[in-house]
């Protein structure tokens, strides 16, 4: 089976997150799916296949060299966003691409305009949608990569590795991928996410991330007879808002710039709840935006009476790059994997987080390299199959530079 034929038959499968089951994984099909790689990984040959109870996969590719070498860990996720349907995908791939606009479907266009990304990739064979779900490229390359460099290296036993470890998780989409991944049982000295972007990007900083939860108690009292008397909670909540720098949202920030993000608001006279997002790389600049809100709602209070807003601020991650510095060896072996395969490696900071940052909180050193998908969450989301190609073989850069540096 090639790679692409192994990327196509994964998107096949729906494998949606939800944040609204409480349960884990968050759905049902993510367990199909990982019924169906389990399968697949004992056919191909791995060992140590496990699938747990919560739908966590793992297994080995054992070293094939009495070499002492690290063990080293690739991991990626199998659900898909919630923001796109992920049913019933239908890819096509436009070979050698010409730079143009690509209509996906009846008055359904990814336009150069919209995506100059585009323009990076003439010349190659784009694995595309059809505009009416996600492609998922994001991230069942990133398993299709992983599987497929298991079968290189036991196709090319002349190259030398140590022990590898795999893993997919679900629900990496709804930030608690990482939650009950089991490190231990992973038992890796490093890994990395195949869950980046484009070719030859790896990333080890990301946003420092909190959630806030605001809650707004008025008091409904009749319009006309309302003076002195009436607390408007939906008024309240724009007026929070309004407090909030307009220059530090997603749509006006780049980089290493952080931000506040309204993701909800809703809201009656009675009561109104906002749900808003706090991202920024630098922690102290992250510590400064949670004391802005907890001032704001401090304030809505003094002037309009103890508890008209409540605030529930919780940490989310944390930016890996203090915990991945002390072990820069490892973003060294994977740029020289990436570079081995004709591609310039590029050091980039993630603007949102990955299951990598939460690991690497909790001892495991996990970097992320590209998986070569764009556009990801909707349906001019596109893959680059020389991409996959060159994110397969930096899985197998990796495993045997690693063996070589010990």
């Amino acid at each position: 089976m090639t790679i692409v034929e192994r990327f196509l038959s994964y998107v096949a499968f729906d494998t949606q997150s939800s944040e609204d089951t409480n349960q884990t994984p968050s759905t049902e099909k993510q367990r199909v799916f990982a019924q169906h790689l389990r399968e697949e990984l004992i056919r191909e040959g791995l060992q140590d296949v496990e699938l747990d109870p919560l739908g966590y996969l793992y297994a080995t590719l054992p070293a094939n060299t009495d070499r002492p070498a690290p063990t080293v860990g690739f991991i990626a996720h199998m659900d898909t966003s919630p923001d796109a349907s992920g049913q019933n995908v239908k890819p096509r791939i436009i070979p050698h691409y010409d730079g143009s606009d690509i209509t996906l479907s009846e008055g359904i266009v990814t336009t150069v305009e919209q995506f100059p990304e585009l323009r990076r990739h003439i010349g190659e064979d784009l694995i595309v949608t059809d505009g009416t779900t996600l492609l998922g490229a994001d991230d069942k390359a990133g398993i299709a990569e992983i599987v497929q460099a298991m079968v290189y290296l036991q196709q090319h036993p002349d190259i030398q590795h140590g022990k590898i470890r795999i893993a997919f998780n679900p629900d990496e989409e709804i930030g608690l991928g990482a939650h009950h991944f089991d490190v231990d049982r992973f038992g890796c000295d490093f890994a990395y996410t195949m869950d980046g972007s484009e070719v030859g990007e790896i990333e080890f900083e990301n946003f420092n991330a909190a959630s806030a939860r605001i809650t707004i108690n008025g008091r409904s009292v009749h319009p006309g007879y309302a003076k002195g008397k009436m607390i408007n909670a939906a008024r309240i909540a724009t007026e929070i808002i309004a407090q909030l720098p307009a220059d530090e949202t997603p749509e006006t920030t780049e980089g290493y710039e952080g931000f506040f993000h309204l993701t909800h608001i809703s809201g009656t006279v009675e009561q109104a709840q906002l749900s808003l997002i706090i991202r920024d790389h630098d922690r102290e600049y992250f510590e400064s935006r949670k004391s802005e809100i907890t001032d704001i709602v401090d304030a809505i209070n003094q002037h309009y009476g103890p508890g008209t807003a409540t605030l529930a601020l919780k940490d989310q991650y944390y930016n890996m790059r203090e915990m991945v510095e002390p072990k820069m060896h490892i973003i060294d072996i994977a740029r020289q994997a990436i570079a081995q395969t004709g591609t310039p490696p590029t050091i980039r900071a993630i603007r949102g987080g990955t299951d990598g940052a939460q690991l690497s909180f909790r001892g495991l050193p996990c970097p992320n390299i590209f998986a070569g998908g764009l556009n990801f969450h909707g349906p001019h989301e596109f893959l680059p199959i020389q991409s996959m190609e060159k994110a397969m073989m930096t899985v197998v850069n990796i495993c045997r530079i690693t063996a070589e540096s010990k």
